[in-house]
């Protein structure tokens, strides 16, 4: 009988120390827990977000929570991830969200849950935030076309690779873009556009059969990291590399090497390791119940061979 008595207690213990668990999930050390999410986690412009995320919640005693999709177009995914951090009750929420639309209710969810939230990188089609920091994309398209028409001297025929459906922040540097080249240079027109989508395979893809498509043709603008990756890659692989002018968006090792080969004409460089921090630091100073903007622009600089080695732009890419 005592040792079934025993056993009795040792049960009841047991789901004590469980129920507690989870009650106290979320919560921890004791210390400010921020979640951050990105659109995926492969490419390196998130990885830069990490490290300025991981440096404002160093510097403000925060705790940072870091979990996104392993692709990047993975709006499920995504998601959960939000839920799951919803129920661990984290203190906020900085995210990217991969669709404009899409993401609408479970970000209205989080405000519903009193939890603040700073949108990074790409917009979201609601109010319920705290501040929106990230490129002015649209500005980053203009600076693109401007340099197209420069390299092109006002004339010739170019192709867009577009990166997907939904995605606030490629969507305005596409917009940019083709909008600038139609009301600033009638000497050049667009003559296909296709998107590539999440990775650097289907943008290979896309960019192939857009190259395949057009045999006479003077000029590419690709729209992120992958967009950019990808077209490269298919450039190389037809051997019109440098023919044909190319300008990215983003800066990876191999972007940054296909500048220095002149293989890329230049690329239009966001600052992610600023978003990142700014976004922690945003949200920290909301939390602590200061003041914040609404919108905070992290800049857009144009690299190319000439500009790469200088301090200004060493400094941004590393």
């Amino acid at each position: 009988m005592k040792k079934v008595l025993a056993i009795a207690v040792l049960v009841v213990v047991a789901v004590m120390f469980v129920v507690i668990g989870i009650a106290n999930k979320g919560k921890g050390s004791g210390k400010i827990q921020i979640a951050v999410i990105p659109k995926g986690t492969t490419h390196v412009f998130w990885q830069s977000i990490h490290r300025g995320a991981l440096k404002a919640g160093e510097e403000a005693g925060v705790e940072i929570f870091w979990n996104g999709p392993d692709r990047e177009g993975d709006r499920e995914k995504q998601i959960q991830i939000i839920e799951d951090f919803i129920t661990q009750k984290v203190s906020g929420i900085v995210l990217a969200p991969n669709d404009s639309k899409a993401l609408v209710p479970i970000v209205e969810r989080i405000a519903s849950k009193g939890i603040p939230c700073v949108i990074i990188d790409s917009a979201i089609d609601t109010d319920k935030y705290v501040s929106f920091v990230a490129t002015d994309n649209y500005q980053g398209g203009v600076i693109a076309a401007r340099r197209m028409a420069e390299i092109l001297g006002g004339k010739g025929k170019v192709i867009v690779v577009k990166y997907a459906p939904g995605s606030a922040s490629t969507t305005k540097r596409e917009n940019g873009f083709l909008g600038t080249i139609e009301e600033e240079f009638a000497g050049i027109e667009i003559v296909d556009a296709k998107y590539g989508m999440d990775t650097v395979e289907t943008s290979l893809q896309a960019t192939e059969d857009l190259l395949t498509k057009n045999a006479e043709l003077d000029g590419l603008f690709a729209c992120n990291e992958s967009t950019s990756v990808g077209a490269l890659r298919a450039l190389q692989s037809q051997g019109r590399a440098g023919e044909v002018k190319m300008i990215g968006f983003d800066a990876g090792k191999l972007l940054i090497e296909g500048v220095k080969s002149g293989d890329i004409d230049s690329l239009v460089v966001q600052n992610p390791t600023k978003m990142g921090y700014e976004g922690v630091k945003t949200l920290v100073a909301r939390l602590e119940g200061k003041e914040v903007a609404r919108r905070i622009d992290t800049g857009v600089k144009l690299i190319t061979k000439e500009n790469l080695e200088t301090a200004e732009i060493q400094a941004l890419l590393k």
